[in-house]
């Protein structure tokens, strides 16, 4: 493993041979267990705080069996990326499957997508980070101050390029977004219980059935919702991409899957049937103002750790193809230290431009589920088993199952994407023209 990426008969004293030896070392000793703890990292962050809102428009019926439903239609998806990583392992990233099923358009359009959907993630991490500290402070200042600050904080943290590193920051990240729920749980809880909150069950209670006059469009976006909080797939490659025994995935797959189908059925049904329908989006706001001020600082690590893994993952797939076959790949040289540091610069500030752009915490995670997460992490893996991983016809016996799975899996993500699409855009323009919503770049 230690000699990958060399010539044969190379000179083992040549600097830019050791620069390869310390690089590959570096970069390939993530274990499964790491790996979970930096899936769950990355997964388990923004997702689970638009869930109650997403309950709150879906009723709670609807909301449990879409949340355990999509849950388990991510966690097959999922499998087949990883099978199609161990079958051809020159897929570094996701992107790399476009040229094995569409050649080199396929290679641009999932570049596209690959790189659009990260950048797109990590402005709504910074869209979240600027509503915490609003919501900390609960100062007057510019809401585009405190967005630029956070784009500063997600550059910073991105800096470490290694994902063994990062998943040192996983264990503070995981901490911060449990104990934030959980305050967030037990205090409307309690709020609830005294009436001392400013919600109560006789003013707003939670419905086991849709709110009434629900549109089409409203309940497309909150089911998508829904979909964004399983949006892990598309980071899988890149994540197996570091490791030392890359079979292991599916074990870090179960667990992450298992841990985010709780966590997301709890957050959202317990939250929503304590708060009702005046739960916020995003949750931590739906505590009052004292506690939301304390979950928020609680909440910080999640909201840029959980970023900067996304800018990592973005810019070690653009730095490696653009130095594929230079020891600056590893980001061990000066020339490789410098394109990397202005790379996550110029990505954060992409993602910033986004984030004001669609200030708007769920139509922002809608829109990002619509386009991207449909295909990354529903709607494509399907085609890669018919396509890269299929032994036989898909109608012999052995096929029979695996081949229903996946048209499921596929009809699931053209839903999202159509459906959700249009939904997203409608409820965007509606909330601009009624002035629900600020526009884009003010206070």
């Amino acid at each position: 493993m230690a000699s990958e990426g060399l010539p044969k008969n190379q000179d083992l004293s040549d600097p830019e041979t050791q620069y390869i030896l310390d690089g590959n070392a570096r970069f390939r000793r993530l274990g499964w267990k790491r790996l979970t703890v930096i899936s769950i990292v990355e997964a388990i962050a923004l997702g689970s705080l638009g869930l109650p809102s997403a309950f709150a428009t879906l009723g709670m019926v609807a909301g449990v069996i879409l949340t355990v439903g999509i849950g388990l239609v991510a966690m097959y998806a999922g499998y087949n990326i990883g099978q199609v990583k161990l079958r051809y392992p020159q897929v570094g990233h996701y992107a790399d499957v476009g040229q094995l099923l569409l050649g080199s358009v396929g290679s641009k359009i999932f570049v596209g997508s690959f790189v659009a959907l990260l950048i797109f993630v990590i402005g709504s991490h910074c869209l979240t980070g600027a509503i915490a500290f609003q919501t900390i402070t609960e100062s007057g200042v510019f809401s585009v101050v405190f967005s630029v600050v956070s784009a500063a904080i997600l550059m910073m943290l991105a800096i470490p390029p290694s994902f063994a590193e990062i998943a040192i920051l996983g264990y503070i990240d995981f901490a911060s977004i449990i104990l934030a729920i959980g305050i967030t749980v037990i205090a409307t809880g309690i709020q609830t219980s005294n009436g001392s909150g400013t919600f109560s069950t006789d003013h707003s209670p939670w419905s086991a059935w849709p709110i009434a006059g629900i549109t089409f469009s409203q309940a497309i976006v909150a089911t998508n919702n829904i979909v964004f909080a399983y949006s892990f797939a598309g980071c899988l490659p890149s994540f197996m991409e570091d490791m030392h025994t890359p079979e292991d995935y599916i074990k870090t797959l179960w667990w992450l899957g298992g841990i985010q189908i709780v966590i997301y059925t709890l957050t959202g049904s317990l939250i929503y049937a304590f708060v009702g329908q005046e739960v916020q989006s995003p949750a931590l706001l739906s505590a009052g103002p004292v506690i939301s001020r304390v979950v928020f600082g609680i909440a910080l690590p999640v909201i840029f750790i959980s970023g900067s893994i996304n800018t990592t993952v973005v810019c070690r797939y653009i730095h490696g193809k653009v130095y594929h076959d230079s020891a600056a790949r590893f980001i061990n040289t000066r020339k490789g230290w410098m394109t990397w540091l202005g790379l996550i610069s110029l990505v954060t500030v992409l993602a910033w431009v986004i984030a004001e752009a669609i200030p708007i915490f769920s139509e922002l995670l809608s829109i990002i589920s619509a386009l991207f997460v449909s295909g990354l992490s529903f709607y494509i893996p399907p085609v890669m088993w018919f396509v890269l991983l299929r032994e036989g016809a898909w109608y012999e016996k052995h096929n029979l199952q695996p081949a229903v799975c996946n048209l499921v899996v596929f009809i699931v993500g053209m839903v999202v994407f159509g459906c959700g699409t249009y939904s997203s855009i409608a409820e965007l323009v509606s909330k601009f023209q009624s002035g629900a919503i600020s526009k884009p770049f003010t206070c």
